[in-house]
């Protein structure tokens, strides 16, 4: 997995959600997105799937099946963002 898409899907977290307290460099590529770590909400999940479908074209629905698994962490993310661009 590219660490730069990483790092850019990390700078996308913190833009798209307005975290003020947070940078790109905080956050952890396995850290979790909800809950713990990051502790975002439904709400946030939403607001992210726009916004890396603006940037990068890659729709994630949330009725799909394997989104939780998606939105697990920033590596699961890029990883997914990767395979469908």
């Amino acid at each position: 997995m590219s660490e730069s898409l990483e790092l850019e899907i990390k700078q996308l977290i913190v833009d798209a959600l307005m975290l003020d307290d947070v940078s790109a460099a905080d956050i952890s590529s396995d850290a979790p997105l909800f809950v713990e770590g990051l502790g975002l909400d439904s709400i946030d999940a939403l607001e992210l799937a726009i916004a890396i479908d603006k940037k990068y074209g890659v729709k994630i629905k949330a009725e799909d099946e394997n989104t939780r698994e998606v939105f697990r962490n920033v590596r699961s993310l890029a990883a997914h963002v990767a395979a469908s661009r």
